[in-house]
């Protein structure tokens, strides 16, 4: 059985990701993090999911019963796991969260001693020990070498003085109005905290926590009440962050959402004229728009193509030399301020572009026209490879030597087959789509 996806273990929780299995990764993670140990202490901190109980008592479980100290945090961003883990000199953190998923879902994030995800080799590493019974057996503690757990609640304020501190200085956000949708999951507290602090007016959604209502019809990837807010509210700016606080979609002061690569051309731009970026370039995923690569040869500036994934943006970005790239999805990564997609980091450099600018934010993040693109989701029974799928190399060939951009993915979080498209010809490229996807249907669901 494979464990790990395109970001750490996740599935339904109670079936696939059982108390069981988060038990033995923890465990297993924990006899590969112990051959590096420097502290024999890990961090683990979670979203709001009821099922985020179950799966955290059995990662301590695991933990201590191979010698760990843990460290629970309850009720934390993402970014602020890999920050902390760093900060208060942990061997790991691991993070409990389905991110965008619903309720039912929930994921295992790992991060390393200085706050970065783990590499591919280190997970394949962590999933051989997984699978070796004898050895899970035989690293167990007993007696006094048995680990201990404590829960810490104040090292929120860590993470509040980290996010402040990546926002200029000589700004402030008094008279900023800003409507925050925090998708009533891990920046409940964190995100309208850092904002009343730097001075802005805010109007806070979603915001209530049940165990249940994460991700449900709101935040990132629902943002119907967020757009309508800033319209009432007369807001500068809308903010939606995703479950787990990782990822930020962005409303202009029209209540109009704003493309994620039309948001990464104007952040790398902004920092380019500030002489803040590295690397004379930026980093973006295989599945970003044209138009963005287009508009960075513009301005004398190379986009940098990874596989999806902010974790394959981190990677070039560290080939690369480059401290900024992200995913049209959301995630961007400012590695001056955090080592992985940081939404509430991306959210105040965004306004301190729009305040720095003296211009609207429907004017200022839409610094270039994008080519029509079009992406389907299709639900599929199983991840049947792409390579055995009967015609599809000539279905594809077709496509493209239309002149139309094709990407075929499996989501590595769901069971979905991801269909992107990309042409000057709209129409053209909606025929291909239709075709596209009445392929996969009967190829994958008949």
């Amino acid at each position: 059985m494979k464990l790990f996806g395109t970001d750490g273990v996740r599935g339904e929780a109670g079936t696939f990701l059982s108390a069981e299995l988060a038990m033995k990764v923890a465990m297993a993670a924990g006899i590969y993090f112990k051959s590096h140990s420097t502290t024999n202490k890990i961090l683990v901190g979670k979203d709001t999911r009821r099922s985020g109980y179950m799966i955290e008592n059995a990662i301590v479980s695991g933990l201590t019963a191979i010698g760990y100290d843990v460290i629970q945090i309850g009720p934390m961003p993402t970014p602020a796991i890999a920050f902390i883990t760093e900060n208060m000199r942990c061997d790991a953190g691991i993070m409990i969260s389905a991110s965008h998923n619903s309720y039912e879902d929930n994921g295992i994030k790992f991060f390393d001693a200085h706050g970065d995800k783990l590499s591919h080799e280190v997970e394949e590493e962590i999933e051989r020990i997984y699978n070796n019974s004898e050895l899970l057996c035989d690293s167990q503690a007993s007696s006094k070498s048995i680990g201990k757990a404590k829960r810490i609640d104040d090292v929120i304020g860590r993470y509040i003085v980290q996010l402040k501190n990546s926002f200029p200085r000589e700004l402030s956000l008094k008279g900023v109005r800003i409507v925050l949708d925090t998708a009533n999951g891990a920046g409940y507290k964190v995100g309208p905290t850092v904002f009343e602090e730097l001075g802005a007016d805010v109007v806070i959604l979603h915001n209530k926590p049940d165990g249940f209502n994460i991700n449900d019809g709101c935040g990132a990837l629902h943002t119907k009440d967020l757009c309508e807010a800033v319209v009432k509210y007369r807001a500068d700016l809308g903010i939606a962050l995703d479950g787990d606080a990782d990822r930020l979609v962005v409303a202009d002061e029209k209540g109009e959402i704003v493309d994620g690569d039309q948001l990464l051309g104007a952040l790398g731009l902004h920092l380019h004229s500030k002489g803040s970026l590295q690397g004379d370039g930026i980093v973006a995923t295989v599945m970003s728009n044209e138009g963005l690569e287009e508009f960075m040869k513009e301005n004398s500036l190379k986009l940098y193509r990874s596989d999806v994934g902010d974790k394959n943006v981190l990677e070039i970005m560290k080939k690369e030399g480059i401290n900024f790239g992200g995913e049209q999805s959301g995630h961007v990564i400012m590695s001056d301020f955090a080592k992985t997609g940081d939404g509430l980091v991306s959210a105040l450099q965004t306004l301190a572009l729009v305040i720095e600018s003296k211009r609207k934010a429907s004017d200022v993040l839409r610094p270039f026209t994008l080519y029509p693109q079009r992406l389907v989701n299709i639900h599929v029974k199983n991840k049947k490879p792409l390579e055995e799928i009967e015609g599809l190399e000539e279905k594809m060939s077709q496509v493209q030597n239309e002149g139309i951009r094709l990407l075929v993915r499996y989501s590595g979080t769901e069971n979905k087959l991801r269909v992107l498209m990309e042409a000057k010809d709209a129409k053209k490229m909606d025929k291909a789509m239709d075709m596209m996807v009445d392929f996969f249907e009967k190829a994958l669901n008949g």
